[in-house]
């Protein structure tokens, strides 16, 4: 995400450049010599999120609320428990989709 004040400093800073500084070709060897850029990895983000849905899982296992509101849910009774426990997931994932979109910008 951008600065909100980044437009004004750049328009500042293009009134006041006269343009490229003399350093006698150096920026372009240098953009020359740099390797090519490399492809992000797909698997990453997939991989992390099923990690850490892993992780919260095993962790919140043994946590009663969380056990009861699974149990209530595959019965197919909505109880406090597994209106927290869906609420939790979704914000879980809500959150997890932000993550993917902004990392995709």
């Amino acid at each position: 995400m951008n600065d909100p004040h980044d437009s004004s400093i750049d328009a500042l800073l293009r009134q006041h450049f006269d343009g490229p500084v003399a350093d006698a070709g150096f920026s372009d060897r240098v953009m020359r010599q740099l390797p090519a850029r490399r492809h992000a990895r797909r698997w990453q983000l997939p991989l992390g999120i099923l990690a850490g849905l892993g992780a919260c899982l095993w962790s919140l296992s043994s946590t009663p609320l969380i056990r009861a509101g699974w149990q209530d849910w595959m019965r197919g009774s909505l109880s406090s428990a597994a209106v927290i426990m869906l609420l939790t997931l979704m914000g879980m994932s809500l959150m997890a989709s932000w993550w993917a979109l902004a990392e995709n910008e």
